[in-house]
């Protein structure tokens, strides 16, 4: 198994993406910290079927305190980190003219600063044992734009692709690499209530003519995760069925 012997943490577990990447690494053997706004309990009882350890925990992760706490309970349980995956993130709707300063607000911090956050309270681990994969949930807003998303969900996505080139360079002589996944038009709950019409369009804009699923999310992560990408960082992976090629 891939992941076997490994403590990997992800953030934004409780349903979609997050979900699907917890299961993912459970299959393959991974000791699994779940964190959320709220506990995971689904996705913690769905990833005990593969007899992994698994600790679940509710927190903020733009309350830097309670990160912190997270990273001491950790290793409390049962040690240090191995992998972190920056799954959690918020996103809006508003256009520019409509976006108040407490929307913007709160999107940083959550998509940038709690990202921050994470990647500064488990890289103390991974230097000390010179080893770690981390791997941040971006978006392809963070490298064109926003289509349909209000204009600070690209930003703090785009923030987080600089910030994983940034982490790359920095912790590269400790063995540790840093790389994102962008997706785009994925099956979740959210797109799963768009009107037929824009689902056609998205479609019908996408090489491949159909949307992602989480599941295809979750293997490019694994990917990333595992020692197979040994030799890649600081990479930004186009997950999008061909809408982005670059």
């Amino acid at each position: 198994m891939k992941l076997e012997g490994k403590i990997a943490v992800i953030t934004g577990a409780a349903r979609g993406i997050g979900k699907e990447i917890a299961i993912r690494f459970a299959e393959e053997g991974s000791a699994l910290v779940l964190v959320d706004l709220q506990k995971a309990t689904e996705t913690e009882e769905q990833v005990k079927a593969f007899n992994v350890p698994v600790l679940t925990v509710a927190i903020d992760i733009t309350d830097y305190k309670a990160v912190e706490q997270l990273i001491e309970d950790i290793h409390g349980w049962r040690g240090s980190i191995d992998i972190l995956v920056n799954n959690a993130g918020i996103i809006t709707r508003e256009g520019i003219l409509d976006l108040d300063n407490q929307k913007w607000q709160k999107v940083m911090d959550v998509n940038v600063n709690g990202t921050f956050y994470m990647c500064k309270a488990v890289l103390p681990d991974m230097v000390a044992k010179r080893y770690g994969k981390i791997v941040n949930v971006t978006s392809i807003a963070g490298k064109i734009g926003d289509i349909t998303a209000s204009p600070v969900y690209g930003t703090s996505k785009g923030a987080v692709n600089t910030l994983t080139r940034s982490l790359a360079r920095q912790m590269a002589e400790y063995n540790i690499t840093v790389n994102a996944v962008a997706p785009h038009a994925i099956e979740t709950d959210m797109s799963a209530q768009w009107p037929e019409e824009k689902r056609k369009s998205v479609v019908d804009a996408i090489p491949l003519k159909r949307m992602g699923t989480s599941r295809e999310i979750a293997h490019a992560v694994l990917f990333l995760a595992s020692d197979e990408a040994s030799f890649i960082t600081g990479e930004t992976m186009n997950v999008n069925g061909g809408y982005l090629m670059d």
